[in-house]
């Protein structure tokens, strides 16, 4: 199952609500019948690969927005393009996962203040499972506040905030990431299936997303023309409402495949991304592309009357 169902299962879980009316494009100030996208690509910071990629994308203009991975050694060699852009759409990638065996990283609020959120090397957990059950909710939450001191100690803006592998998501953590977003004012990704929990971040001075789509993750062909096609078609059958596109755009190199298996699906995102027939489907359908720090804006806009 992808691991995005998997995420607006536990949402779904939480409330047992779906979509709500009018959408959330319609409160933010577009036409009913509109379709806004945000083509967000996740995991910068990660690793060189991932950087070129998500530049790449960034400048050819289909990719609209990027998170960050905190944690991830390749962090730094993001600064000199957020120096030369410095108005790119740019968030945190929440990282409490180390996923892969031979390139690790550490929680950034250090071991002895998260031991919970430590394996036996004093890295992030490899999975999922093992942050729900050896860390607790107030050491997910100094985690978070680390990524972000991290973040604006370097000097990057914080457009929003998501959760990489979906780890806050879990019903353990979610009320901590709403609290930390709506305290700072920093928009994360949340859906109206999260029922009370979303009407708490939009009633918080948040935006909220009527649609995510992360099918992109088991599409593992490697033939471009056909992942190309997937991409057209589920463009050209955007609902109306805003859709979170979620995509990983790493750019294939010789080191890239030592960390990920080679896992050469991957580089299939960051090709359609620069592709002309993507951006001619967008055109054709009228789709409209926007950012995270859009919504920020068109939220404040509506303040409380709606």
């Amino acid at each position: 199952m992808c691991r995005f169902a998997i995420l607006s299962m536990f949402l779904m879980s939480l409330s047992g609500v779906t979509y709500a009316e009018p959408t959330y494009g319609e409160r933010l100030g577009w036409k009913a019948d509109d379709r806004v996208l945000i083509i967000h690509c996740d995991d910068v910071g990660m690793s060189h690969a991932n950087n070129e990629g998500a530049a790449e994308a960034l400048d050819y203009g289909l990719v609209t927005s990027v998170s960050v991975m905190m944690p991830c050694p390749w962090v730094p060699g993001w600064l000199p393009y957020m120096k030369k852009n410095p108005d790119t759409d740019m968030g945190l990638h929440l990282t409490l996962t180390s996923e892969y065996d031979s390139f690790r990283w550490t929680p950034l609020a250090g071991k002895n203040q998260v031991p919970g959120l430590t394996d036996e090397h004093g890295c992030l957990p490899d999975n999922v499972g093992l942050v729900v059950k050896n860390a607790t909710a107030d050491e997910v939450e100094l985690e978070i506040r680390a990524q972000i001191d991290r973040a604006e100690t370097m000097g990057f803006p914080i457009t929003h905030m998501d959760s990489h592998m979906g780890t806050l998501f879990r019903p353990e953590f979610i009320e901590r990431y709403v609290k930390v977003g709506i305290e700072k004012q920093i928009p994360i990704l949340m859906v109206p299936q999260a029922g009370k929990i979303a009407k708490k971040v939009w009633d918080g001075g948040l935006p909220v997303l009527d649609h995510i789509h992360g099918d992109s993750y088991d599409w593992k062909t490697l033939d471009l023309d056909e992942k190309v096609g997937l991409y057209v078609d589920s463009i050209r059958n955007l609902k109306p409402g805003i859709t979170y596109m979620i995509i990983h755009c790493t750019k294939p190199n010789d080191m890239i495949g030592i960390i990920n298996g080679n896992r050469d699906f991957l580089y299939g995102d960051y090709l359609v991304m620069i592709d002309p027939r993507t951006k001619k489907a967008i055109e054709e359908e009228g789709i409209i592309l926007t950012t995270m720090k859009e919504l920020k804006a068109r939220r404040d806009k509506v303040g409380k009357k709606k």
